[in-house]
């Protein structure tokens, strides 16, 4: 009993060092607990890729080759530390044969990808830029059509992670959304995403999975990183400071577009069968005597002018397992009557999830559209939160131009909402 009071009347002689020794050792204790929830992760998922690797094959046939697009700068540089403790032992128990190609600068991803060969799948193991640089290389070559068929795989390890929630269940931990994303591109389940091309007066198209966005909101994000010694307040401080520099931050934007196509149904390829000899004769001789006659039917083109505070034009890749009837894209586009309380209190949520963000959007559903900003104008337009100068852009739809990896329980819970 003696020694018990003799440890508390030390504690309390000294109270500081106490408090200090308790803090370490919690916060060490939780560390190590979170390092061993990694492992265990890890573990169970090594423990799924193997019973893949397990599987036989037939006499003759290839392991599944896949080529891995890493950007190791992702991340604030811990990409590939990520990759290499979450995903490639994953992959090499899966018995697949992966070949990683590692960037060394920005934009090197869009002329690796001039060089690819075909592979089974594609990886993009990044962020937001890395993936748009990979599909922009990629839809730029030749032999697109051919390439564009091969299944993709995006590992979430950038900062920004746009189209991760449309195909892999997020949680809080890293590890645990890089293992799940891996998995689901073993199970081998994909769907269709549709792809906006956006190019400008003079430059090569850019691809884009998410879409494209211009406006005060966008100008104010780009700045927040500035007030970093205002902490929590730095959000709040870079959207009043705006309004102090100039306001209203409106935009004036003229939209040109046409209505938006029948959507075909999603079947797969299948090689017509050959008629026979007759009929095909018979029809060639049909076609000399008295050829057909097309006709096109002119385009109907509207144009809508907009003053807003932010336009956004994008996908319907939110939920990719939707059944929609046309092929279309979306317009947002922010009313011009934000007092400047209001614009700070929407800046501070989260702009498009907000939830009780009290304006409408301006919608349209469209086909293809031509996006002009005044001339002379100046700023930026964000193509999946990567920076563009911004200039008159013509926008095209490719309907379900890529297919990704999805996890079977995303796509579960994506068609729940549905409901």
């Amino acid at each position: 009993m003696a020694r018990v009071v003799k440890v508390f009347r030390t504690v309390r002689n000294h109270w500081k060092k106490s408090t200090f020794a308790v803090c370490v050792l919690s916060y060490g204790g939780y560390w190590l607990y979170g390092k061993h929830c990694d492992s265990v992760l890890r573990t169970e998922a090594c423990l799924v890729a193997r019973e893949f690797g397990r599987q036989q094959i037939a006499p003759g046939e290839q392991l599944r080759k896949a080529t891995v697009i890493l950007n190791p700068a992702a991340c604030g540089g811990k990409a590939n530390n990520l990759f290499e403790k979450n995903a490639a032992p994953i992959l090499h128990l899966a018995g697949v044969e992966i070949t990683i190609v590692k960037t060394d600068y920005e934009g090197q991803a869009k002329k690796l990808m001039e060089f690819m060969e075909k592979t089974d799948m594609l990886i993009v193991a990044g962020g937001d830029g890395t993936l748009q640089e990979v599909i922009t290389g990629l839809l730029r070559r030749p032999d697109q059509e051919t390439l564009s068929s091969t299944p993709i795989g995006f590992i979430p390890l950038g900062s920004h992670n746009s189209l991760s929630p449309s195909l892999h269940l997020l949680s809080d931990n890293k590890v645990k959304d890089i293992t799940s994303a891996t998995l689901s591109i073993l199970k081998g389940e994909t769907v269709p995403l549709d792809v906006l091309q956006i190019k400008g007066e003079q430059e090569q198209p850019v691809f884009a999975l998410t879409g494209l966005r211009w406006g005060a909101f966008r100008d104010v994000a780009a700045t927040i990183s500035k007030y970093w010694y205002l902490g929590p307040l730095k959000t709040k401080a870079a959207h009043w400071f705006s309004t102090l520099r100039e306001w209203p931050l409106v935009k004036e934007v003229s939209v040109s577009y046409l209505a938006p196509s029948l959507r075909l149904p999603d079947l797969p390829p299948q090689k017509p069968t050959r008629p026979s000899l007759l009929y095909r004769i018979a029809r060639r001789w049909r076609n000399y005597w008295n050829p057909p006659v097309e006709v096109e039917e002119p385009e109907v083109w509207s144009e809508q002018k907009l003053s807003t505070l932010e336009l956004f034009i994008q996908t319907h890749n939110k939920n990719p397992v939707e059944v929609r009837i046309n092929d279309s894209m979306m317009i947002c586009a922010e009313p011009d009557d934000f007092t400047v309380g209001e614009f700070i209190t929407v800046g501070l949520a989260d702009f498009f999830l907000s939830s009780h963000f009290r304006a409408q959007y301006i919608s349209f559903c469209l086909d293809e559209s031509y996006v002009l900003t005044p001339q002379g104008a100046t700023g930026f337009y964000n193509i999946d939160n990567e920076e563009y100068e911004a200039m008159p852009v013509e926008i095209r739809l490719l309907p379900r131009k890529l297919r990704f990896f999805i996890s079977a329980e995303r796509r579960e819970e994506l068609l729940l909402q549905m409901q």
